[in-house]
C-alpha cells in the first residue's frame, strides 16, 4: 500500500510525517533514512490501530 508523506529539512536532518495518519511521524539524518524510518512508523501505527480495534464492530461505506 502507498502512503503520501511529507518531508521537511531541519537542522538535525529530516522530519517526515504521514498526513493521512494523524500523529504518525519520524525523522532521519538523511532523506533516505527518514523515508525508511517512516515506513516502520506507518507499520507500527497500523498494527496499533488494528490491536486497539480488534473487539470493535465495523461497517464499510463506498465513497466516490
Amino acid at each position: 500500500m502507498r502512503y503520501k508523506v511529507q518531508l521537511h529539512k531541519t537542522e538535525e536532518g529530516y522530519a517526515v510525517w504521514c498526513p493521512s495518519l494523524p500523529g504518525c511521524w519520524s525523522q532521519g539524518e538523511t532523506e533516505d533514512e527518514a523515508l525508511e524510518n517512516i515506513k516502520d512508523a506507518i507499520q507500527v501505527y497500523l498494527d496499533t490501530v488494528d490491536e486497539l480495534a480488534k473487539d470493535s464492530e465495523f461497517r464499510y461505506v463506498e465513497v466516490g
